[in-house]
């Protein structure tokens, strides 16, 4: 049983009253585990057909399910459709902001608190490749794991950079239609999964992060389009980090109006708040908060706030650049006549020798970027080396030549371990060059082919362990 800080046990209890002895008993039940499906790759259907664990799904998450104590045996983490990009593990309450952003093909989409990428992955799968995601991670170290979460996915349109919020408000005033602010806090919904959450909550308590918080807010309604939407979250239960966070911005920006979200039943209103207008305590009862005595997840604060349209006749619309098309080098013409991918929602850009797919018009400002779109490949010594994220972004249906594996097949694992693979009995076409490995399916990576062995070339730094 975990030792609650003192004075955290002290505000829970005035927070939930009489509820508090139901909510402590949480604390003895197993931590609940969940995983997402990639909407990007497949369906909700073709899921569950292929779905090789117990199929109990999150009901406020439509592609979300939770994962058992007892499947721990197959390891979510090891299983083939992991490195397929079929799923991301997330704890179920976790699941709930970019489920209820509401985004849309087309739309411009930050998530300025990305990494890892738990909600930065849902963000672009929901584009279906179309529009762009910019995912900003103040840490460079935090934002590598999330660009390869990202390109786990297998989108094709997204962004990644390592900056200060500030700088990216100077770049994009009223520029994107949807913003996701999962914010840095206390996590005391985090206190079940990690109890050294409870021993950094001593050390850095909700008031530190709620000046942090207040500032991110108000740069993100800096950075939202009029009309546009903007999702607030946080992993922990404070006042101060959730209702007080959205209370100081509707008094800064009365162009800003929190929304009710897609309910669900067991959902819990906002709070209102001594001292404030009724007008706003209103709106702060709009916030969903998510208690795990009342739903199975460990707890998460949430607030979908809408920009105001202004008058339309006051807007500049800003002309769209006209694409700059680069000629593909020669061995990068011979290497596409393999694919039949859709390269019209961008433009190919060549950086030196690497080759990169930009979402949109591609031109972006100056920014400490860690990735800018697809990573296609690299140009070595007149031929073309295609990327482990371009192989991601591939299937059975946009690649000619292609190895089909079984996630049953000893081979698979094999191949994401980095081994060469005998390959003879599987009548892959042609006898030499490149293929996509896929595992029922779904790409894995490539390998090159020569008579009936497959040398990996599998990233090594995603291979299995």
């Amino acid at each position: 049983m975990i030792n609650l800080p003192e004075e955290y046990e002290k505000e829970m209890r005035g927070l939930l009253g009489a509820e508090f002895e139901e909510y402590k008993k949480t604390y003895e039940q197993p931590v609940r585990q969940g995983l997402r499906f990639n909407p990007y790759k497949l369906t909700k259907s073709v899921w569950e057909n292929i779905m090789p664990f117990e199929k109990e799904q999150i009901p406020w998450v439509e592609n979300g399910y939770y994962v058992h104590a007892e499947e721990k045996e197959e390891n979510p983490a090891r299983h083939p459709y992991y490195f397929a990009g079929l799923y991301y593990l997330q704890e179920p309450s976790a699941m709930t902001p970019a489920s209820r952003l509401e985004v849309q093909p087309y739309d411009k989409v930050l998530d300025l608190c990305a990494a890892p990428g738990g909600k930065a992955t849902e963000l672009v799968c929901r584009l279906q490749g179309k529009g762009f995601l910019l995912a900003n991670d103040l840490s460079n170290s935090r934002a590598k794991a999330l660009l390869k979460n990202l390109e786990l996915t297998g989108a094709p349109n997204f962004y990644v950079t390592s900056e200060k919020p500030a700088k990216l408000v100077n770049n994009f005033p009223e520029f994107f239609d949807k913003i996701l602010i999962d914010a840095p806090c206390s996590g005391e919904g985090m206190f079940h999964k990690e109890p050294k959450m409870a021993e950094y909550w001593l050390e850095k308590s909700p008031e530190y992060y709620a000046e942090i918080q207040k500032e991110l807010i108000i740069q993100g309604a800096q950075m939202l389009k009029p009309g546009g939407k903007m999702l607030y979250s946080t992993c922990t239960f404070s006042k101060k980090e959730n209702e007080e966070t959205i209370a100081y911005l509707l008094e800064k920006c009365e162009d800003m109006e929190v929304l009710a979200p897609l309910e669900y039943e067991e959902f819990s209103e906002g709070f209102s708040l001594e001292g404030k207008s009724e007008e706003i305590c209103r709106q702060l009862k709009k916030c969903v908060r998510i208690f795990p005595h009342k739903m199975a997840g460990e707890g998460h604060f949430l607030a979908l706030i809408q920009k105001k349209e202004k008058n339309r006749d006051n807007i500049q619309k800003k002309k769209a650049a006209a694409k700059k098309e680069e000629k593909p080098d020669a061995c990068v013409e011979e290497f596409l006549k393999l694919v039949s991918f859709d390269f019209s929602n961008g433009k190919m850009k060549k950086e030196k020798d690497k080759l990169y797919f930009l979402p949109g018009d591609g031109n972006m400002p100056k920014l400490r970027y860690l990735r800018t779109g697809l990573y296609l490949g690299e140009i070595r010594k007149n031929r073309f080396e295609p990327s482990q994220a371009f192989a991601m972004a591939l299937s059975p249906d946009t690649f000619t030549s292609c190895i089909m594996l079984s996630s049953k097949d000893i081979r698979t694992v094999k191949y994401l371990k980095g081994e060469t693979i005998d390959v003879s009995d599987l009548k892959p076409i042609g006898e030499k060059g490149w293929q996509l490995v896929c595992v029922d399916g779904f790409s894995l990576g490539f390998g090159k082919l020569d008579k009936g062995i497959l040398k990996n070339k599998y990233y090594a730094g995603w291979r299995m362990q």
